[in-house]
């Protein structure tokens, strides 16, 4: 009875990893047969001294930092440089920090105070609601008809609101307008070319496809505007899950309001530089993505307004972070149910074969930015295999602990803005070995009584091992500058 229904699990695992890779596809499909010319809003004339600043919404642009004292400087001066009539503009820098942030952001909110920028440096008493408490404190002080929002890491260019703003006026349907994310430091390691592949394949292809379809798309926390109306009827930022972003994007459209990506406008943001710092941001994500999908997944499916296509798509999106679960049973299973001689007579081949969707969407997605795009995906696809590979454990067990705990500690992720990488406490890794040892075994094991496993269980291996030295090496680092401070 036992061995069965660890068969029954074995092959769940397998059909559920096949549907995400097929969705994977539909995504890519979906790409090709619109490769959708991104919305075009009627251009807006330049600022000049006729025009009529009352014609024109009023805009409110919040800058939430923590602990961010190399890079605010750079992000209020490029918020200060948009271009719009100061007289429709606010700058909230929304400033939570406990470091030396406000001495470096408030004297850079003196001096575009002195220029006529209308800009506030707003602090709270208590970090309550981490980021979602510090938007919703700033929106409840704003009467502005749109809320932009940058993270401490993004330079937005000086035309942001000129290209974005007019989708709204032309569709009262819109809530949110989203931008595609670039690279500033995209060329800074083997992380951050991996990582940049990987923010690639998601902002040209998928959101691209999402939002040509129309099917439901998320705010990716910066690089966006909202309407304020599409925010307050959606109920507002909620601290209830750690991505306050995917959280309030679904309630708003649940809600009826539209969200549109538009591609060809790019606002460059910093990758983080260090794999610690990569899988702390990662775990968040997946723990918020759950908690959004815990939350809404009900909602979602009794909506009279949403396709069946819809619900589908939204429900892949919402539980993505649970793929890693499932690789994670698959890994501990398989060589039980070798040993025991029950592994089911499966062919790997249709699953192999549609996990090339997600590798085509890092191609496409390199191909339709890059001139050198075989040189670039070749350099970073291999070290991007192995991390998505490798923090399948800490992704996965931040998922499960999604589906289960509201809310949580929003752990930031330090930017450095090219400035020297500071002490990073960094965990002692152990379930990474572990997990390398286990599939070196099953890798063996695989070779001598299931042989075309074999390959798959190497691969295991290898990542997993990859990640347990570089997260070491990581830690040994921050140890190091840590004793030197």
């Amino acid at each position: 009875m036992l061995i069965a229904l660890l068969r029954l699990l074995y092959l769940g695992c397998v059909a559920l990893l096949t549907a995400y890779a097929l969705g994977a596809g539909v995504i890519l499909i979906a790409y090709l047969r619109r490769r959708p010319d991104p919305p075009t809003p009627t251009p807006h004339p330049p600022v000049n001294a006729d025009e009529t600043d009352s014609a024109l919404p009023t805009v409110c642009v919040q800058l939430p930092v923590f602990d961010e004292p190399f890079v605010v400087k750079r992000l209020i001066d490029a918020a200060a440089r948009l271009d719009y009539p100061p007289a429709r503009l606010t700058i909230q820098v929304l400033d939570d920090s406990d470091d030396a942030t406000p001495q470096e952001a408030a004297a850079r909110v003196a001096h575009w105070t002195a220029r006529g920028v209308r800009i506030e440096h707003i602090r709270r008493e208590q970090r309550q609601g981490f980021k979602a408490g510090a938007l919703a404190h700033g929106a409840a002080l704003s009467d502005a008809e749109f809320f932009v929002v940058f993270d401490a890491d993004f330079v937005p260019p000086p035309d942001f609101l000129r290209r974005t703003l007019p989708l709204f006026l032309t569709d009262p349907t819109i809530g949110m307008v989203q931008t595609r994310w670039g690279h500033l430091n995209a060329d800074a390691n083997t992380l951050t070319r991996a990582v940049a592949l990987a923010l690639d394949g998601h902002f040209v292809v998928e959101q691209a496809a999402r939002s040509s379809a129309g099917w439901l798309l998320n705010f990716n926390g910066s690089g966006g505007v909202w309407r304020a109306k599409a925010i307050q009827t959606a109920g507002g930022w909620s601290p209830e899950t750690l991505t306050e972003d995917l959280d309030l994007s679904y309630r708003a459209q649940l809600s009826g309001w539209r969200l549109v990506y538009l591609s060809d406008m790019v606002v460059p943001g910093e990758i983080p530089p260090r794999l610690s710092l990569y899988r702390q941001q990662q775990a968040r994500w997946a723990q918020g993505g759950t908690q959004v999908f815990t939350r809404t997944i009900g909602a979602l499916w009794r909506s009279p307004a949403l396709t069946l296509t819809q619900r589908l798509m939204a429900t892949m999106h919402l539980t993505q972070y649970l793929v890693h679960v499932l690789v994670l049973i698959l890994i501990i299973l398989t060589p039980l149910l070798i040993a025991l001689g029950a592994l089911p007579s499966f062919s790997f081949g249709p699953l192999g074969l549609v996990s090339l969707f997600p590798v085509l969407i890092f191609a496409i997605s390199q191909q339709a930015l890059y001139p050198d795009w075989l040189r670039r995906l070749a350099r970073g696809f291999p070290a991007l295999l192995i991390i998505a590979t490798g923090m399948a454990w800490s992704n996965a067990r931040s998922a499960l602990r999604g589906v289960i705990v509201d809310g949580g500690e929003f752990r930031r992720t330090p930017k450095f803005g090219g400035a020297a990488i500071t002490a990073i406490p960094t965990p002692v890794i152990s379930v990474e070995l572990i997990l390398c040892l286990y599939s070196a075994f099953s890798a063996w094991l695989a070779f001598r009584r299931a042989p075309g496993l074999t390959i798959y269980f190497l691969i295991y291996t290898l990542s997993f091992g990859i990640m347990t030295i570089w997260l070491w090496r990581d830690n040994v680092l921050s140890r190091r500058r840590r004793s030197q401070v």
